[in-house]
């Protein structure tokens, strides 16, 4: 009896448009980092293979993330957004540029107090002033949202813009602010966009658009940023933290072998 012939191995195109033998690749570990809500968009960094562990070591570093956080007074609803239900009507045409700074300088001059508590360290000390003076003071722990710097972009009411710098904050934590920035305005505020625009040492120049969810185009985004991920996460990280040393440059599909992390740009409701 004839023996039946074997089956020839599948031949595959990869993303580059070439031939490759061998079984197709079934298996792909990816962590995510600091989480973006449905409602929100921007920045969202993730880690691929060994990429995961170094989303550990960006979580221990508590760095700072950057928003575009947009506001609407006149109006309050039952969860901060814009299309929330609506709570109350107030009216705005007494609220200024001014007014809106000064209970800006007030939130950043309570969290920045803030931060000093939950950083443990002694401001008398030179060390501690320098680093103050860098801004590099950085909570010990975990702790509630802390707001590094907060301005006003544009103001045209009922409309205004807000940069915000904060860490350990949620999107409705940021919402929240807007809510509570109009009650301190004697008015209402809804909040209309949350836009994250900085992850740490990733901003949108590093983010893929959904239309570069590629492997090409994940790969090339991994090899880039890799070297300057080990950098910022060894000056960041501080000693005695017990996190391992980042992991080197790799191929991004090997979820054994050595990774990165890096960043994709989320859109609200995806």
């Amino acid at each position: 009896m004839a023996a039946e012939p074997a089956r020839p191995e599948p031949v595959l195109r990869n993303g580059r448009g070439h031939n490759v033998r061998g079984p197709a690749f079934t298996s792909l570990k990816i962590g995510m980092g600091h989480r973006l809500d449905a409602q929100a968009s921007g920045v969202l960094v993730l880690g691929v293979g060994r990429g995961r562990r170094l989303l550990t070591d960006m979580y221990n570093a508590h760095l700072t993330k950057d928003y575009t956080v947009h506001g609407l007074l006149g109006k309050a609803t039952d969860d901060f957004c814009e299309d929330g239900r609506l709570v109350e009507k107030t009216t705005y045409d007494h609220v200024t540029r001014e007014k809106l700074e000064r209970i800006l300088a007030l939130i950043q001059g309570s969290h920045q107090k803030a931060l000093v508590m939950y950083s443990n360290v002694d401001l008398q000390t030179q060390e501690a002033y320098e680093m103050a003076v860098s801004g590099e003071i950085r909570p010990m722990n975990k702790s509630p949202m802390l707001i590094t710097g907060i301005r006003c972009l544009q103001f045209a009411p009922p409309e205004f813009l807000l940069e915000v710098q904060c860490m350990h904050e949620t999107q409705k934590q940021l919402r929240r602010l807007v809510h509570e920035i109009g009650l301190e305005l004697k008015s209402t505020a809804v909040c209309t966009q949350v836009r994250r625009t900085r992850d740490g040492f990733f901003t949108l120049d590093d983010a893929l658009l959904r239309t570069q969810w590629d492997l090409p185009s994940i790969q090339d985004a991994i090899q880039s940023a890799a070297p300057r991920v080990a950098a910022e996460l060894e000056k960041n990280l501080r000693p005695g933290l017990g996190t391992q040393q980042p992991s080197s440059p790799g191929w991004p599909w090997d979820s054994e072998g050595p990774s990165s992390a890096l960043g994709l740009e989320s859109r609200a409701g995806h």
